[in-house]
């Protein structure tokens, strides 16, 4: 679990319903059930019409990506590869035959076998490259959607308070009540800003974040896959990739080591 995300939404929301509570205010004046509905029924659909549906369902499934640790690690992506690039060193290229098909990503498999095929570095980039472009295409697009609900929200919030306003204003003859209902009403506008603000603004900040991450990596695999193909000294491909990318975090196990337990179970 991404623990930043839970605490920054836990600090967020608890933040303001503590300050409301410190104001005089009370949780149930903010509890409003058609308020809500106004909100998001009226954010989500707004957002479904700008989008094909297919990629408003993919950002969805993608919100589960915002709560979760990235799997992959720079650090240990470029010590998977210079595992492999010792392999093929000592036993040649085509040693990685049997060994490439368990690593860690199928983009990263499917650059090493372009590679024991015997495929140039231009061949590789213009075949990869293509396919990394869509990853970051796909991802951006879910961002966007995200940022497109933000951008809604607060608008819808504003009809919500505005047609909260006509139902007081229908009803002026009860003046005790006049006060509640503008507090009531202004309830959506409080429910867009929020939404916008503290869900759909960041998960889209965060989708982007996730996403370059993603591409990354695999411009590093791929980066990495040409160096092998080129028969460079491992220890030069591992200062290369690192150039490229600093790794963050020493991996918990080398690659180099798991890549050998690899070769040892093929043999």
């Amino acid at each position: 679990m991404d623990i930043g995300t839970i605490l920054g939404l836990l600090i967020g929301v608890g933040g303001i319903l503590l300050g409301n509570l410190i104001e005089g205010g009370k949780f149930s004046q903010i509890m409003q059930p058609t308020a809500a509905m106004i909100v998001l029924g009226g954010t989500i659909g707004a957002t479904m019409i700008q989008f094909p549906f297919r990629t408003f369902i993919r950002a969805v499934k993608s919100v589960r990506t915002v709560f979760q640790e990235p799997q992959s690690r720079t650090g240990a992506v470029i010590e998977e590869i210079v595992g492999y690039a010792t392999i093929a060193r000592k036993d040649g290229i085509l040693s990685l035959e049997g060994i490439v098909g368990k690593s860690s990503d199928p983009f990263l498999t499917k650059a090493l076998m372009m590679a024991i095929d015997g495929a140039d570095s231009t061949a590789m980039r213009e075949s990869l490259e293509p396919a990394i472009g869509q990853i970051e295409e796909a991802g951006e697009d879910a961002a966007k959607v995200f940022e497109a609900a933000g951008g809604f929200s607060p608008t819808i919030g504003i009809i919500g308070a505005v047609l909260g306003l006509i139902q007081v204003m229908s009803n002026l003859s009860d003046i005790a009540k006049v006060g509640e209902g503008i507090a009531t009403a202004f309830v959506a506008t409080i429910y867009g800003v929020g939404f916008a603000n503290l869900i759909a603004l960041p998960i889209g900040g965060k989708l982007k974040l996730r996403n370059r991450e993603a591409v990354a990596a695999r411009e590093l695999m791929l980066e990495g896959a040409l160096a092998i193909q080129q028969g460079l000294n491992p220890k030069l491909i591992r200062e290369r990739l690192s150039s490229l990318h600093a790794a963050p975090e020493a991996p918990a196990k080398p690659a180099s080591e798991t890549a050998s337990e690899q070769a040892d179970a093929v043999a």
